[in-house]
């Protein structure tokens, strides 16, 4: 009962931030707008007339063109990330997976690559998206098969296990931009820096689907994760089919981060991060936790985005450098400590 009441407290105060991340975001720019008329506009658009939404043309269109759709792109992106981080350190029974450290976001980013190249992009969002989908699946199966011994996961071998994928994936993308157009390379270029900017509603309404039925998903199977936390051998015991468990959950994880990567790029350590942080305060609980790292994701990249667009005046920083440049260190220290507890790298 404590721990539900911790999770609720914390999912409120973490909407909180997201509702503050967004509207920092609709009003912050080269073009100040003020919260009335974000307020107003929003209003009219679902059809209160009212006196705050804005006269000037142009302001209605920065909003609606280019501020709301990245503001839900971050949105939607920090919950499928966070989400599958949090669904790949169940199965995974490490708190170490992360799509993004073990080389699952590279493998989407590498379909991606290759889609665009091919000109599978003609199919538009969809068919970029497959190819990335594709991607992140054979490197999620990839690190199954080989970081899973014994019923566990070894942190030197997860580690090694998503070094490999990532330099494979890398050297892929680097084949990919040497055989590519000049056109295709810059748009490769953009999945390995990660960015928000340019945002399509069409693009939005296909991660935010993908993401939120992703959810609904991993909710679905939080029960069973629970189950799963008790042991292998246990879990088997209460009723749950462990390898069938395994498998959705990796095509769940699959599916959310290459939908994320489809159109944002290589966005790491937000599925590193906050499931942790937020497992840390909670419990281990997935439902809560689930519902908690979709919300906190969603505020985290959405701040994020904010401060990739104001913190060097007249540039935008690449939205992945900047989780890198957070994730990284909190990385270190979680490596640190798994490795006092268990004397050594075990």
């Amino acid at each position: 009962m404590r721990s539900r009441l911790r999770g609720t407290a914390l999912t409120l105060l973490l909407a909180g931030l997201l509702v503050g991340g967004i509207v920092a975001s609709a009003i912050t720019g080269q073009l100040a707008i003020a919260p009335t008329e974000v307020l107003g506009s929003l209003l009219r658009a679902v059809g209160i007339e009212n006196g705050w939404a804005p006269t000037d043309p142009i302001v209605e269109s920065t909003l609606w063109v280019v501020r709301f759709p990245r503001i839900v792109m971050g949105l939607m992106v920090g919950a499928a990330l966070a989400v599958a981080g949090a669904v790949m350190q169940a199965i995974f029974g490490n708190p170490l997976a992360e799509p993004g450290v073990v080389g699952v976001s590279s493998g989407a980013a590498l379909g991606a690559s290759i889609a665009i190249t091919i000109g599978a992009s003609v199919l538009g969002g969809p068919g970029v998206a497959v190819f990335a989908f594709l991607g992140g699946l054979v490197a999620t199966l990839l690190v199954y098969a080989v970081a899973r011994a014994g019923g566990r996961t070894e942190v030197v071998t997860l580690l090694l296990t998503g070094i490999a994928i990532n330099a494979f994936a890398q050297a892929g993308i680097a084949f990919v931009l040497f055989i590519a157009d000049s056109a295709s390379r810059e748009q490769i270029v953009f999945w390995q820096l990660g960015s928000i900017a340019g945002a399509l509603w069409g693009q939005v309404l296909l991660v935010g689907g993908v993401a939120v039925l992703g959810t609904v998903g991993a909710l679905l199977l939080a029960r069973q994760l629970d189950l799963l936390a008790l042991g292998e051998r246990s879990a088997r015991q209460l009723g749950v089919n462990v390898e069938r468990l395994r498998i959705v959950a990796i095509v769940l994880v699959a599916l959310l981060t290459g939908a994320a990567v489809a159109f944002t790029g290589i966005i790491a350590f937000v599925g590193l991060v906050v499931p942790h942080i937020i497992r840390m305060i909670i419990g281990p609980a997935h439902r809560g936790l689930i519902v908690a790292s979709a919300v906190g994701g969603g505020a985290l990249l959405v701040i994020a985005d904010l401060l990739t667009r104001t913190l060097i005046a007249g540039a935008e920083l690449p939205i992945g450098m900047l989780t890198s440049l957070v994730g990284g260190p909190f990385f270190f220290y979680l490596l640190y400590r798994q490795r006092r507890r268990s004397g050594g790298w075990a």
